[in-house]
């Protein structure tokens, strides 16, 4: 059968709509989050905190109350170092990971200066379970939460390596931390942080839809990790899926909201990963 010019152009225009519509991302196909925090106990979690076992949530260090996952020192009669963990127990590799954080009260009874309002979520951190009973951080990346004291700036989702290098600017980038370029969060209000973290490629920390810091290769190497098991250390290493950590590290920290996007069904299809994730950033 003869098509004439104006039909063949009118199917040629109804294919292209469908092979680009088969290609695109819309709001109702996008992935739904995960809820990392249920609002109702720590179940899904495992607590390891320096000198303590993994699994032993000292003092009740981390708890639920009010719907929120709270970290309180009520139970301590002075820090003494014992630098406190909550992984999740799942591992991810490609992933949009939302925090929802706000410091409260006062730092507990022998904190370090650096630590106070601070805090922060390890990134592709090594299992819970191989971390030893004197281990203070476990091998990851972190992004660190950072609070303000009214008048001085004091950026936040910054990055620390324990145990840990990443690329930056395509160098190799050996200091322990570097700060972003977010504003300072002052006084007791609720922060959320975002961290793109797309396996061994690169992560982005965002805040208020900007990012303010940004790096490739996350690797192991490096110090700033004490009293681990050696077999766990693999210098150079790269690092493409992880465990996901909250920190207690001296200051009270309140958690409303721990949701994960799992990015891994795009990972092996560039165009759709980045229609996603600008979906998902907006």
């Amino acid at each position: 059968m003869k098509l004439n010019l104006f039909s063949a152009l009118a199917a040629s225009a109804l294919l292209l709509g469908c092979a680009t519509s088969s290609n695109s991302v819309t709001n109702n196909k996008l992935p739904k989050p995960i809820q990392l925090f249920n609002g109702k106990d720590i179940k899904d979690w495992t607590p390891k905190i320096r000198l303590h076992e993994v699994g032993e949530n000292y003092a009740n260090t981390f708890r639920v109350e009010d719907g929120l996952l709270k970290v309180r020192y009520d139970g301590y009669d002075d820090f003494k170092q014992q630098y406190g963990h909550l992984a999740y127990n799942k591992a991810f590799g490609y992933y949009l990971l939302k925090v929802e954080y706000r410091f409260v009260n006062e730092q507990v009874k022998g904190g370090e200066g650096w630590a106070w309002r601070n805090s922060g979520a390890m990134l592709h951190g090594q299992d819970p379970k191989t971390m030893l009973k004197d281990q203070d951080f476990p091998i990851s990346i972190e992004g660190q939460f950072l609070g303000g004291n009214g008048k001085d700036a004091r950026t936040t989702s910054n990055l620390c390596t324990p145990g840990t290098n990443v690329v930056m600017k395509e160098k190799l980038f050996t200091p322990h931390c570097i700060s972003s370029t977010s504003n300072t969060y002052h006084g007791d209000q609720w922060v959320t942080a975002e961290f793109l973290v797309l396996g061994d490629s690169v992560i982005k920390h965002i805040l208020d839809k900007q990012v303010v810091l940004e790096y490739q290769k996350p690797q192991i190497g490096g110090g700033n990790v004490d009293k681990y098991d050696p077999a766990q250390k693999q210098d150079g290493k790269l690092l493409d899926k992880g465990f996901i950590y909250l920190q207690s590290e001296s200051h009270p920290i309140d958690f409303r909201k721990v949701e994960l996007y799992d990015l891994s069904p795009y990972k092996n299809n560039k165009a759709k990963l980045d229609q996603v994730v600008e979906l998902l950033t907006k």
